[in-house]
């Protein structure tokens, strides 16, 4: 998979393949990030990318030109065949909540092409001629999109084959199955007064597998009721 970025902000992204097990995947070339600076594009001497909103308002709006040419490069380039694995990806609070089937499904694309909006908004034209969806990380508003970017390629890498070494442990997350997860523990089996749930400690994993369905569904309950009416 390549997954590029197009940002104002580009040393934001420095260090983001180097930690944690998605490091593995751009470290053995299954995935390949490139982060582009938008104001490469921009076509005036002073580098501008954004312009004040028609009709009136604070704030500034970035432009079309320079994101509509920094796309066609970064398409050019990658020369994807199949273009339906192929996807141009505005982060925006308007857009589409993001959630783990929409992740499972980004993660099957050849090539993930991520804009960072910033100030105001895009200019609308943008979006209508090359963005393929907007999506948003949650109900609330950030200074741009480049940390929603960092959570969608963190949430998407991990889910390519052979990334996270236990394919199990992928199906058994929190939302892979509707429900968040069960609580966890490690040793040792008492601290400070608290001990570990019996069943947990006896082996008998018809049981542990009952436990945890229930203990999963109980929290869900109570936590994201609107996950438990969705799939209970």
């Amino acid at each position: 998979m390549i997954i590029d970025i197009v940002t104002i902000f580009p040393g934001i992204f420095e260090n983001i393949s180097n930690y944690g097990v998605i490091k593995e995947a751009f470290s053995d070339g299954r995935c390949i990030l490139n982060v582009y600076d938008l104001r490469d594009f921009s076509t005036g001497s002073h580098r501008k990318v954004d312009d004040r909103p028609y009709g009136g308002g604070p704030g500034m709006v970035m432009m079309a030109g320079p994101l509509d040419r920094a796309v066609d490069h970064i398409k050019k380039k990658n020369a994807v065949k199949d273009k339906n694995l192929q996807q141009t990806i505005l982060l925006s609070p308007k857009g589409k909540k993001l959630g783990q089937p929409l992740l499972k499904c980004m993660s099957a694309y050849e090539n993930i092409i991520f804009i960072c909006g910033r100030y105001e908004g895009v200019d609308e034209r943008f979006i209508e001629l090359s963005i393929d969806m907007e999506i948003s990380i949650g109900d609330y508003v950030l200074t741009g999109g480049e940390i929603p970017a960092m959570v969608l390629i963190d949430g998407i890498v991990r889910l390519i084959p052979g990334v996270v070494g236990s394919e199990q442990s992928l199906v058994s997350e929190s939302f892979e199955e509707g429900l968040l997860d069960w609580p966890q523990y490690t040793r040792p089996p008492s601290y400070r007064g608290l001990e570990v749930p019996p069943v947990l400690q006896g082996g008998n994993h018809p049981e542990i597998k009952k436990w945890r369905k229930k203990r999963s569904i109980e929290i869900t309950k109570k936590r994201r009721p609107d996950l438990f009416d969705k799939n209970i």
